[in-house]
């Protein structure tokens, strides 16, 4: 069974490697997104640099790489502390991808692919987080950010035997966030859309 989880692992990693982001923009012509707007090679980049159908497929593409080994590992019942750790490993993967020089975007798609195995209320109730967080603020990153923090309560709720991991992987998740943190701190983060001013200026009045 270690040799089985041991396999898994090294599979999340090179899976979570191969990035949605840098290929759809390779083949469709798009600038290289870890050199535009945030430098970031994931879906809210991407809907900057492609357009809403290239985020769309660069999502689905992510959530499914951190899917694909979780589930693998899932139905060879390897132990619950080695599914977390290969659903860190396909994090680790996109955050660090071995194929694109270890420049790769935060792994939120990743690891909502990665929980996705374990139940679907659980990432139901993921998504409904992550999506209610961004329609009140406007901020992708503090949707991400809410949805770490809380994830190991669902977990602990519905799923108490892996909560351990799944907080490893929400630990993961914030410290990529790290300059995102300061960033909504200090008040400089970008939306992902401009909020229309309430007062017009005195020249249109």
């Amino acid at each position: 069974m270690t040799v089985i989880a041991a396999g898994m692992i090294l599979f999340a990693y090179l899976c979570g490697s191969v990035s949605g982001a840098i290929l759809l923009c390779k083949i469709c012509g798009y600038p290289d997104p870890r050199t535009r707007g945030s430098g970031n090679p994931g879906a809210t980049n991407i809907l900057r640099v492609g357009g809403k159908l290239a985020a769309v497929a660069v999502l689905l593409f992510d959530v499914f790489k951190g899917m694909l080994p979780v589930w693998l590992a899932y139905t060879l019942h390897v132990s619950p502390f080695y599914l977390g750790l290969t659903a860190i490993a396909a994090c680790l993967g996109h955050i660090y991808p071995l194929f694109f020089n270890f420049q790769g975007g935060k792994g939120v798609a990743t690891a909502l692919g990665a929980i996705a195995p374990i139940g679907w209320d659980l990432t139901g109730l993921m998504m409904g987080t992550w999506i209610l967080t961004v329609l009140l603020s406007g901020y992708s990153s503090l949707g991400a950010i809410i949805s770490a923090l809380i994830a190991p309560f669902y977990v602990w709720w519905f799923k108490p035997q892996f909560t351990f991991p799944v907080s490893m992987l929400s630990c993961l998740i914030l410290l990529r966030h790290h300059d995102n943190i300061q960033r909504l701190w200090r008040g400089r983060e970008h939306r992902l859309w401009k909020r229309r001013s309430r007062h017009r200026s005195s020249d249109q009045q």
